[in-house]
């Protein structure tokens, strides 16, 4: 029985509904494999008897289908943490190396957009700061979708390129590094207290490609928070006032993934993470040259098409991701 003002505070419900959601389909699809596995049993078994080779390959067709279904459910059951259900902010910053870096932060952005896209997710440029030739030096975009966060928090951390560099007339082969942190989108019903003496606010002139002001205020806003250094910027919006509260937002949701490591007792210090991008801290490796090679350092997930992985076929890389036990 629904609680008489459930449907008043709609962030609550809508968190709700879309756990019962997921707890429903996953009790419905466990009911369909049950059967669906005791139906292909009695046929085997007659299949086995007439010694119908033709039947018996169909089932292990079915069968193959059943496993994908069955891991599917599974991987849905590793996203039951607090914060899995919410949209989330991904932080993009290129590593040392200038217009190298700044363009493989780029693609690691647009991998990110691909990705969200073929899932029907919503996305949002919330900052971006240009390269001088190319590229992006930081920049933040945020998704939503279901379990978006859940999906995609093992992304967080120090991305590396090894390609023949399409900047050097030389045609050598450079290393590029840039870092990835995902953290969730907070909603309205967790409280986290921000204190005005705790933060210092500046603004500045939103700019575009080669120093181009989009306009002539000063409407970008950025937002440090002082006890813990935490620094959140928006400049997507004309108007400084809904910079700042998407400004606030976002802090909002650092401190709360702040809190949820510190819960966890995870030994990463995300901020001296983020100073060291570079050799040794990589979570995974894309190489175009000399070989073809994605490979996750942590899971040791590999694909050998790694234009597809940069077009947003991630899924295998993010799959394998929750099943890693720390």
């Amino acid at each position: 029985m629904l609680e008489a003002n459930f449907w008043q505070n709609q962030a609550s419900s809508q968190k709700i509904v879309k756990e019962k959601k997921l707890y429903e389909n996953l009790i419905n699809s466990f009911e369909k494999s049950v059967h669906k596995l005791k139906d292909l049993d009695d046929l085997n078994h007659l299949a086995i008897e007439e010694n119908n080779l033709n039947i018996q390959n169909e089932i292990l067709d079915e069968i193959k289908k059943l496993k994908s279904i069955v891991k599917k459910n599974e991987i849905s059951c590793f996203l039951s943490n607090e914060a899995d259900i919410l949209n989330c902010y991904i932080e993009i910053h290129a590593g040392a190396g200038g217009t190298e870096s700044q363009d493989w932060a780029d693609m690691l952005r647009r991998m990110y957009l691909k990705w969200a896209d073929t899932k029907k997710f919503r996305s949002n440029l919330i900052s971006e700061h240009k390269g001088e030739e190319a590229g992006i030096k930081s920049s933040t975009i945020k998704i939503e979708g279901d379990y978006v966060f859940g999906w995609l928090k093992k992304e967080s951390g120090i991305h590396r390129l090894v390609r023949i560099s399409p900047f050097d007339s030389g045609a050598r082969r450079h290393t590029s590094f840039a870092s990835i942190w995902v953290y969730p989108v907070v909603d309205e019903n967790i409280n986290i207290d921000i204190l005005d003496k705790d933060l210092r606010i500046d603004t500045y002139r939103s700019s575009g490609a080669g120093g181009q002001h989009v306009n002539t205020t000063d409407s970008a806003v950025r937002v440090t928070h002082l006890p813990t250094k935490i620094v959140v910027q928006c400049q997507n919006e004309r108007s400084q006032h809904k910079n700042k509260e998407t400004c606030m937002n976002m802090l909002k949701a650092r401190l709360y993934d702040y809190e949820i490591k510190k819960k966890e007792k995870e030994s990463q210090n995300l901020e001296s993470s983020k100073s060291e991008i570079g050799w040794g801290h990589q979570i995974r490796s894309y190489v175009l040259q000399p070989y073809r090679l994605v490979k996750d350092n942590r899971t040791n997930q590999e694909s050998t098409s790694p234009d597809k992985v940069l077009d947003g076929d991630i899924d295998e890389f993010l799959e394998r991701s929750l099943y890693q036990i720390k």
